[in-house]
Formats: C-alpha cells, sequence, structure tokens
C-alpha cells in the first residue's frame, strides 16, 4: 500500500479513513502498522472534535450508582440526609456537600472525583479594591 494518510475534516473522509483503517489492520508489514497507528490517531482527533465527550452530571453518575448496587432512594436518605434533599439531589436542582460526597464514595466505593461536579472554567473576574480615604 501507499505511504499516505487521510486528514479528515468531512464525514467523507471519515468513512475512506475508517475503510483505510480495515484494509491496514489485515498487513502485517512494520510501514502498515505505523500508518495504521497514525490513521487510527487521526481518526480518534476528528472525532473528538466533533462529538467532544461530556462528563456526566453528578445526578447521573449517582443513578448509574443506584442501578449498579441495587440502591433504592430510600437507602439514600441516610447517606443525603432527608428525603426531600435526596429527590434535589437526583434532580441535579442541589448540589453534593463534601460530606454527601465522601459517604457516597464510602457507600459505593468510588473516588471522591467521580461526584464532584465539572470545573467550570471561565473569565476570572478582578476584584476592585476601594481605597478608604
Amino acid at each position: 500500500m501507499d505511504a499516505t494518510l487521510i486528514v479528515i475534516d468531512n464525514e467523507t473522509e471519515l468513512a475512506r479513513a475508517r475503510a483505510l483503517v480495515e484494509r491496514l489492520m489485515k498487513s502485517d508489514k512494520p510501514g502498515d502498522v505505523a500508518r495504521l497507528e497514525a490513521q487510527a490517531r487521526l481518526i480518534a482527533a476528528y472525532e473528538e472534535r466533533k462529538w467532544p465527550r461530556r462528563t456526566p452530571s453528578p445526578a447521573a453518575i449517582i443513578h448509574y450508582l443506584m442501578d449498579q448496587h441495587g440502591v433504592t432512594r430510600a437507602q439514600l436518605i441516610p447517606i443525603l440526609g432527608t428525603a426531600s434533599r435526596v429527590s434535589e439531589v437526583l434532580r441535579g436542582r442541589k448540589g453534593l456537600s463534601m460530606a454527601m460526597v465522601q459517604r457516597l464514595r464510602a457507600r459505593f466505593r468510588v473516588p471522591a472525583e467521580l461526584l464532584l461536579p465539572p470545573v467550570q472554567k471561565g473569565p476570572t473576574r478582578r476584584s476592585k479594591v476601594r481605597a478608604t480615604v
């Protein structure tokens, strides 16, 4: 096979690049293996740019953990505080306190970072300091 790679800027080129990867996977030649790796990285970069990953909300993660561990809303009351707080947290209306994060971490044996909301990067505001005269 030739030594060209497909730079991906649209869906047509993505389809061509995937077909090329399929063909390269059948080859054992060192040049083709290197080309396969490079083309796969180009595909991954395009897909990440086109469809960026979104971090799930803490509420979605708790729902998932409840499902996986067979935990009911009632069983979350000792962890989150009250029935209304459980409802608010699971609806995403209330955030988790650090104490709640620690109790959830201990109950489900997951890292605390998983339950913390993603850090919002935005413009920083400098506070104005007023001089008193």
